[in-house]
């Protein structure tokens, strides 16, 4: 974890600066900030901010639980504000959300997915996997045909797991 910054999950009043993050990162779909509001309440449990002393949130991972495979987090978007990138931020909070969640939900895998031209996400997630010693599985999941603008790149699924060290027993104390 980069030195003066903590885990925590989000909470209603960090909406409005994951919104803004999400805007700035200039290559994340913007959701509506009302969508920000709304995932920082129901989606607490499977998201994660990384906050400066002061409480500020400076990076972010939403996620949720597949409906269908409740073992499965997907990560829906990975965000980190423009002065905290290159410190292994969007890493650090990668590998605490996905600890926290298998600890506290059973968490066994994650799934993302990622346009081919986002170099950043697509080494986040290889490197996740080769770190955590979990096969990793790409395919396309939606076409970019499917979208209704033109020129929209193919979502690739990043399918990661079972993740080993998810498995492993760990302290109840640590993580956030």
């Amino acid at each position: 974890m980069p030195e003066g910054l903590k885990l925590d999950s989000p909470r209603v009043e960090d909406g409005a600066a994951l919104w803004r993050i999400a805007r700035d990162s200039r290559t994340l779909d913007l959701n509506s900030s009302y969508s920000y509001l709304l995932w920082c309440r129901d989606f607490a449990d499977t998201s994660v901010v990384a906050r400066t002393e002061d409480g500020s949130p400076v990076g972010f991972i939403t996620g949720y639980l597949r409906p269908r495979q409740p073992r499965t987090l997907l990560v829906w978007q990975v965000a980190v504000d423009e002065a905290q990138r290159g410190r292994g931020l969007a890493a650090a909070m990668l590998d605490g959300l996905s600890l926290r969640t298998a600890r506290e939900l059973g968490v066994e895998g994650i799934e993302t997915t990622v346009t081919p031209d986002n170099a950043p996400s697509n080494r986040l997630f290889t490197s996740y996997a080769e770190r955590h010693s979990a096969p990793l599985e790409r395919t396309v999941l939606f076409d970019g045909g499917v979208f209704p603008e033109s020129g929209h790149e193919p979502e690739v699924l990043y399918r990661i797991g079972p993740v080993p060290s998810l498995a492993e027993p760990r302290d109840d104390t640590a993580g956030y």
